[in-house]
């Protein structure tokens, strides 16, 4: 089934057309919220708030575009709108989010000159992740952002659990102090 049908069915009560969504979902979420540094906080609230972002755009999509550039746009907005507001107090740190990158697209955008525009930001971002980054560092925080679990990662890699985490901590310290910069 198109994502498009499972909504529809979801929307007619169909709960195991819900959660076929929410699975196929899970990594972009889990992609999105890992673009966000929290400071004191954790990438699971920021993964909760994302699942909402989802649930909500399967409960409002109505067809105008395709679900997947909606549920990105809702998934992404929900997930910022926590970090601006950290509106609990158990996501109080929400409020220090840094994004790990400013070039991840605008959800439902078909304009070819935006796509361009898109595409060499992401060239530069990288270059400068590359820059500050050992390749180690970079290979792992590139399957990270990408939603790869650690596990995954240090399979993919040959590395230990520990290496895989160590890399991916001192990859976030550098990009935040290279965000923070400006």
């Amino acid at each position: 089934m198109t994502e498009e049908e499972l909504v529809r069915s979801f929307r007619g009560g169909d709960k195991g057309a819900g959660e076929q969504l929410l699975v196929r979902y899970k990594n972009k979420v889990l992609s999105v919220a890992r673009r966000f540094f929290l400071a004191g906080g954790d990438t699971d609230d920021l993964v909760q708030e994302g699942m909402c972002g989802l649930y909500s755009a399967m409960t409002t999509f109505e067809g105008d575009c395709g679900f997947a550039a909606y549920a990105y746009a809702c998934i992404r907005n929900r997930i910022v709108d926590a970090v601006k507001k950290g509106e609990s107090r158990k996501n109080a740190a929400l409020n220090d989010g840094v994004p790990i990158t400013e070039a991840d697209g605008k959800a439902g955008s078909v304009d070819p000159e935006e796509i361009l525009i898109e595409d060499e930001e992401k060239s530069e971002t990288a270059g400068k992740m590359q820059s500050v980054l050992s390749d180690l560092e970079y290979k792992v925080i590139r399957m990270y952002v990408d939603g790869a679990t650690m596990q995954e990662i240090s399979s993919a890699l040959g590395l230990t659990y520990k290496q895989t985490d160590n890399a991916v901590s001192r990859a976030k310290n550098k990009l935040r102090a290279l965000y923070a910069k400006g």
